[in-house]
């Protein structure tokens, strides 16, 4: 089967994908569309750029067409979960694409918009709802949505929607669902651990792995650069005075950090723009726009813009610093080379950060080539010592250190003190009475005694007039 109207998709949905320009599915695509039509739950794998939003979109729609009927009040019929609110955005406007001459409705919920907006769109009932868990729950809570007529549910992204962040609220949206359900799992990485938990979720579900689970893309080609880590900036400078660097994604570990690198562009005169968890709804999807539109040349970004973003003509991504997650860099590197395209993605490795290095190639089974700069540092030896950077464990599906004890600060002496040894020093008795039990305040006078009240000198007893 080689097009999409031997895979029993209808004939309005190859309408829609005649005008998108796809006439040929992918093999995630070829495999998992007939798996969907039948019903059964299903696990799907493959590497990222390689379709599979359609994968699930095109059955899926293909099923509500054949079946049409209303989902009632705020209620729907198929449920989409993702981890991001970029990716639940693609993914709602991926089926509205797909489903523009069925009449079918979709909405799409997430966090930072309107929530007044939202719950209009919800009142009536959707066929499609496309959501993020945090908001899901928000319109769980204020009953403006209802889960139980839903007949199919999706997971977008299904490691990193099933990892500790995000299993907490997964496992209240599931006591929510109707148990007669179908249930969908695409993710381009599937870790055991992380399949393990899956399996709570799905019941006899189907497995097709395109490629190997953890795989880089064939296409993209991967240099890794050893630099010291204040010269990482420069660095990146230098390599962007190559106007073979269309348009690039500068990965960071953290959002102040996307925002130094962004300043330090502007300073040297590049064009950037900045997304990252921090940013507005607004602003998150400006600059997304302006870099989709060609009028940013560099998007710098934390693992939010690794999931699913789908830009074309990505030439390069750059890894300013490595992640300590190595399932995140086939993620990140994904993002170049889509759609039959090449790319290229160069990696800034520091000396604290080799150990994270070898934990992609391990994961990746290859070694990243090494690339020769003015300000590359020595390529250490294969058998090298590799000293894994200090701080916190990494957690969750990276591994890799234990907690570190926390060392206390020295104990500081109080002032009293060394006020204490000065008033020796000048020939005076120490006083032991805070030892024995007894408070004085400044004047002597006792406050408080363990012992037995004694009368206090210097005052007269009080009698009793008889």
């Amino acid at each position: 089967m080689s097009q999409f109207k031997d895979l029993g998709i209808s004939a309005p949905i190859l309408k829609a994908l005649e005008a998108e320009g796809y006439s040929t599915p992918t093999p995630i695509q070829a495999k998992a569309i007939p798996i969907v039509l039948k019903g059964v739950d299903l696990v799907g794998l493959a590497q990222t750029g390689t379709g599979k939003t359609a994968a699930f979109a095109l059955p899926i729609l293909t099923r509500l067409a054949a079946d049409r009927k209303h989902a009632g009040d705020r209620a729907c019929r198929v449920l989409v979960l993702a981890p991001t609110r970029e990716l639940a955005a693609q993914i709602g406007d991926s089926f509205r694409a797909y489903g523009k001459y069925l009449g079918l409705s979709t909405a799409v919920v997430f966090g930072g918009a309107s929530m007044f907006k939202q719950k209009q769109a919800l009142y009536r009932g959707v066929d499609i709802l496309v959501a993020t868990p945090g908001r899901l729950l928000d319109h769980v809570s204020q009953r403006t949505v209802r889960l139980d007529r839903v007949e199919m549910l999706v997971l977008d992204e299904a490691d990193h929607m099933l990892d500790m962040g995000f299993i907490h609220d997964l496992r209240k949206i599931s006591t929510l669902l109707p148990k007669e359900r179908q249930s969908l799992f695409f993710s381009a990485t599937m870790p055991a651990p992380i399949a393990e938990l899956a399996a709570q979720f799905l019941y006899n579900p189907e497995q097709v792995a395109v490629t190997p689970p953890s795989t880089t893309a064939e296409r993209v080609e991967q240099a890794v650069i050893h630099i010291d880590t204040k010269k990482k900036q420069d660095l990146l400078h230098a390599l962007l005075k190559d106007k073979t660097i269309k348009r690039a994604l500068v990965f960071t570990r953290t959002k102040h950090g996307a925002d130094r690198v962004v300043e330090k562009l502007a300073s040297a005169g590049f064009e950037a723009e900045a997304i990252h968890g921090n940013k507005s709804q607004g602003q998150r999807t400006r600059a997304l726009d302006a870099f989709k539109k060609g009028h940013a040349r560099l998007l710098v970004a934390t693992e939010i813009a690794a999931r699913g973003i789908d830009v074309d003509d990505v030439s390069h991504v750059i890894n300013f610093d490595l992640p300590n997650v190595p399932e995140q860099y086939v993620h990140r590197i994904g993002r170049t080379a889509r759609a039959g395209a090449g790319g290229m993605a160069i990696s800034f490795c520091a000396p604290d950060e080799r150990a994270y290095l070898r934990d992609i190639e391990k994961l990746t089974k290859q070694k990243v080539p090494v690339m020769e700069t003015d300000l590359s540092l020595r390529t250490p030896a294969d058998d090298e010592r590799v000293q894994r950077p200090k701080g916190p464990s990494r957690g969750g599906r990276g591994g890799g250190g234990g907690q570190q004890q926390r060392k206390h600060a020295p104990k500081r002496h109080h002032g009293s003190e060394t006020h204490g040894k000065a008033h020796a020093q000048q020939g005076h008795a120490h006083s032991h009475a805070r030892d024995e039990g007894d408070r004085r305040d400044r004047k002597g006078q006792e406050v408080w005694s363990n012992g037995p009240r004694q009368p206090q000198r210097g005052r007269r007893q009080r009698t009793t007039r008889g």
